[in-house]
């Protein structure tokens, strides 16, 4: 698979929705990870990353023009142990709940499906990164509808075990605006990452759509020994 350009890929792409970018740094020390929203509507736009704990939650920016809150709040990051869950929904506290009780992550996801937002059918995108004793891998999931039929759900799971340096791995909610918006197809694309947080988390906000995105959340966690820095961007501050 060639390895593709995230600034290039973001710029083409006006509405790639929700997106989970996890990989190593060019360094190979770093474990990576990104997440970002966007927003078409005005419930969508009205909102910002607030950090939390180990993680991070969705919060409405002016809460007086909350509407439906249902799909739109929610925590993306959580920290298990020596895990790190990524998601685009609430599936971050399945993940969470049901992993603590030694399923795995496929498993955990069993009882999900993509969401119930009619005709769109927006798949759930998660990730779940694994930092222990300087070993590191990841896995990626999409469930999403079956060609938009709402009675038939695709599964599929990507593991990545001892990830290449420099490299990292995209996975977005759409393959571009339409109506319906069309979901994700395919493996998760190979894009590049960066050493320095900083110098990623500026190319990945400014190659995001302006008028769309919404907020933008990045980790670096050290593989020897598990601490980390987080970024944190919101449009609305």
């Amino acid at each position: 698979m060639e390895k593709l350009s995230i600034e290039k890929r973001l710029k083409e792409n006006d509405y790639p929705g929700r997106g989970i970018i996890i990989g190593k740094t060019e360094d190979g020390t770093k474990a990576v990870t990104a997440y970002f929203i966007m927003g078409r509507s005005a419930n969508s736009r009205n909102r910002i990353f607030v950090e939390e704990k180990d993680g991070i939650r969705t919060e409405a920016f002016d809460p007086s023009k909350l509407e439906d809150p249902s799909l739109i709040i929610y925590a993306p990051v959580r920290v298990l142990g020596n895990k790190t869950i990524v998601t685009n929904g609430d599936q971050t506290d399945t993940i969470y709940e049901l992993m603590d009780k030694q399923m795995t992550f496929e498993q955990s996801l069993r009882g999900r499906t993509f969401e119930p937002d009619a005709p769109n059918y927006t798949p759930r995108i998660s990730g779940i990164m694994h930092v222990e004793d300087g070993k590191y891998s990841y896995a990626m999931s999409i469930l999403k509808s079956n060609h938009g039929d709402p009675a038939s759900c695709n599964r599929y799971t990507f593991a990545y075990e001892n990830p290449a340096a420099g490299e990292a791995h995209f996975i977005h909610t759409y393959m571009g605006d339409g109506s319906p918006l069309p979901s994700f197809e395919g493996e998760p694309e190979l894009v590049d990452v960066l050493n320095d947080i900083d110098a990623y988390t500026d190319l990945l906000w400014n190659s995001l759509n302006e008028e769309n995105k919404v907020s933008l959340f990045v980790r670096y966690i050290n593989i020897e020994d598990g601490s980390y820095e987080t970024r944190i961007v919101n449009k609305n501050q």
